[in-house]
């Protein structure tokens, strides 16, 4: 626990301190900065500037520009309170030769009597036309009682990610007090080998103070040496928590799985197709983890429909012939169901035994299941992550399946460890079907090994991809109702952009009532998330079984639902969704032997990246180069979706443009868990934190 500092406060804080001992800061504002991630003196430091304002030099009210940031500088020549449809204070300053308008919305009694005729004014903000010339709204400024008083600043100004209850100005203030800690300590000066100057505190203080033209223009360019070294330590750091979790699973031994090849063989021998060659790679890299006695951590990506169920199938069959037990994870009831309905029907022939466990289980019928489970007499167990709950007890756990892995944590992935025999850990083969580039997935998935699918079943029917105006939807109506009618099956998927089941399911049963109304003579169901589990699986098998043309449905259908005769898919408000999740909502039709097609209903007008996405659905049904495009437009926090955010939570590194550092990094973050452990744990805590925490994201 850290030293509570004395009364005086910043003199005897330290790095490990909390940051309420800060001369100013108190409870309340340690509070604060806790929303921010920020709950020590050393975490201060780590905070960094979003980007930076200059203000070192003022602009003439001559030159001024609307639409750019800029210091102004002026003497205030008059000053009142308008109320022309708000209390509204306008102050006009000048310079000698030309003056601007300052509006304050939001100010009290004192800042309006500040404003005296005579005084001098440096303000920051951004220049607008307003009715009277130009204007800068609610700007940070200072007065005094002479131009001279009132000097420009010295350096970039940071400018910090902020949270309600806090300033940047006193933001900047807790941040000074924190370099006088870190002065005094000197722990941020030990030199971490392998990594390039300037050490970690000089580029700290680089980051938050710099100084002169020079660093001001290498940090807007973000190529400064003292970004680059954070970087550097950043992505070293992330690659030793993810090593060091892949290292704890892989201490303990697992069991030897020998038969693949046997079990490929018996499998291929009930299957109604052929395995393609880059599915048979794939087995073979599986095989020669599952040969070891430290368990397997592979990650198999691959493209909607490229077929990584059938490779996870191959590896429980071998699980199960060798006398152990599989499970397979799946992130929706509905999803888990579909893939113990299909396990179940290729496995029967072998005499195998398929577990389906799921919250929507009748007591009797959980009981049973948990008995099959723990007696051994399931051969594979399908659920949702509630199968690794306490209740249930496996008897011979030797392989885990993750379908769907960005729907889960790495902690999700760490408890399956504790589920196999005394003192082992099962083998974990963990499945995407949202491809990540490789330039993410090394940072993302540093603790797993990745084999790619990069081959589609041949018998795949192309999609063609149409983007149609929103104008157009009687006209798409009347063509799906046609279509219907001549025996094809459609999709309409509802979006909205408020993360809302309710809002989602109101939205979906309205255009389902809709449709009803336009296209009396059809059969309508309707999937959304509000709706029981059996009251989904119902609608789900009717659509299968055909009994319903055309399922209204949010994007709850996205992953796994497998509906071959569905041939045509309406997406609405397609801009509203990233390019990830349009593949993965596509990817449900061309599931069979007729041509399949997507339409993407859009309201303008289109923004640019809204616009580049739709353009490259239209032109490429490639999930990698989608995720490479989803990337470029989004950046990895929103590419990977709320959960995985946390679990990269990069401040500085991008994946994407930092991705050449990352092998040589990796084999740093190995060197440094064999000879400098400590070291490496420093880092660890100073970058990410706690590493279990950490796994917990």
């Amino acid at each position: 626990m850290a030293a509570r500092p004395s009364a005086a406060g910043t003199p005897g804080a330290k790095l490990d301190s909390p940051t309420q001992f800060l001369k100013g800061a108190g409870p309340y504002l340690g509070g604060v900065l806790k929303g921010l991630g920020i709950e020590t003196v050393q975490d201060l430091l780590f905070h960094l500037p979003l980007r930076y304002e200059d203000r070192r030099h003022a602009t003439p009210l001559a030159q001024l520009r609307a639409g750019e940031e800029l210091l102004v500088m002026g003497k205030v020549v008059a000053s009142d309170v308008r109320f022309a449809g708000k209390r509204t204070l306008r102050v006009a300053i000048d310079d000698g030769y030309e003056s601007i308008t300052l509006r304050f919305f939001h100010f009290n009694e004192p800042q309006r009597a500040a404003f005296v005729t005579g005084k001098w004014v440096r303000a920051y903000g951004t220049v607008r036309n307003g009715n009277g010339g130009f204007e800068i709204i609610h700007p940070e400024y200072k007065l005094a009682d002479s131009r001279e008083a009132l000097p420009t600043e010295a350096r970039l100004t940071p400018i910090y990610p902020l949270t309600a209850g806090i300033t940047q100005p006193k933001l900047r203030s807790l941040i000074a007090q924190a370099f006088e800690v870190a002065a005094r300590e000197r722990g941020l000066a030990t030199p971490l080998p392998g990594l390039p100057l300037p050490d970690t505190l000089a580029a700290l203080r680089l980051m938050h103070l710099p100084e002169g033209d020079s660093d001001a223009q290498q940090l807007m360019a973000e190529t400064h040496p003292a970004q680059r070294r954070l970087v550097h330590e950043e992505l070293l750091a992330h690659q030793l928590c993810m090593r060091l979790l892949r290292r704890q699973v892989k201490m303990r031994p697992a069991p030897r799985l020998t038969e693949l090849a046997e079990a490929q063989q018996a499998l291929q021998a009930v299957l109604p197709f052929i395995l393609t060659s880059a599915q048979q790679r794939v087995v073979r890299e599986i095989d020669q983890d599952l040969r070891e006695t430290r368990p397997m951590l592979r990650l198999v990506q691959g493209d909607v429909g490229s077929g990584k169920t059938v490779v996870a199938a191959v590896a429980l069959v071998a699980a199960a012939r060798a006398g152990f037990q599989g499970a397979l994870m799946a992130p929706t009831e509905l999803l888990a169901e579909q893939h113990a309905i299909n396990l179940a029907r290729w496995f029967a022939p072998l005499g195998l035994q398929v577990v389906f466990l799921a919250g929507k289980l009748k007591k009797s019928q959980k009981d049973l299941a948990l008995m099959a489970v723990a007696s051994g007499e399931a051969h594979v167990v399908v659920g949702t992550h509630a199968m690794f709950q306490q209740s249930v007890v496996f008897s011979k756990l030797a392989l885990v399946v993750v379908d769907e892995q960005h729907r889960f944590g790495v902690g999700q992935r760490l408890a399956l460890r504790d589920k196999g025999p005394a003192g082992a850990a099962p083998h974990q083969l963990i499945m995407s079907a949202t491809p990540i580039p490789r330039t993410l997935a090394q940072t993302l998935y540093a603790d797993l090994d990745v084999s790619v699918i990069d081959e589609l079943p041949p018998g795949r029917t192309p999609i063609t991809t149409v983007a149609l105006v929103n104008e157009k939807r009687l006209e798409v109506i009347e063509r799906i109702g046609a279509a219907c009618r001549a025996g094809k099956q459609v999709y309409w998927v509802c979006t909205l952009i408020e993360d809302s089941d309710e809002l989602e399911a109101e939205a979906a049963e309205t255009i389902a009532q809709q449709l009803r109304i336009a296209l009396p003579d059809l059969h309508i169901g309707l999937v959304h998330g509000r709706m029981k589990a059996s009251e989904k699986a119902a609608q789900m098998a009717a659509f299968k079984g055909q009994a319903t043309q055309l399922l209204v449905a949010t994007t709850v259908i996205e992953v796994g639902v497998d509906v071959p005769n569905a041939s045509i898919m309406v997406i609405e408000n397609a801009e509203r969704l990233g390019l990830a999740q349009l593949h993965q909502l596509r990817g449900r039709v061309g599931r069979g032997a007729t041509a399949s097609q997507c339409v993407l209903l859009y309201q303008p007008p289109l923004g640019r990246n809204g616009r580049e996405r739709l353009d490259t659905l239209r032109r490429t049904t490639d999930g990698f180069e989608i995720a490479q495009k989803d990337l470029e437009l989004r950046g990895p926090g929103e590419l990977l979706g709320r959960r995985q955010t946390g679990v990269i939570g990069l401040k500085l590194a991008d994946p994407q443009r930092d991705a050449p550092l990352i092998p040589a990094l990796q084999t740093l973050a190995d060197e440094w868990l064999d000879t400098r452990p400590e070291l490496a744990r420093l880092l660890i805590r100073r970058w990410v934190g706690d590493v279990e925490k950490y796994a917990q994201v």
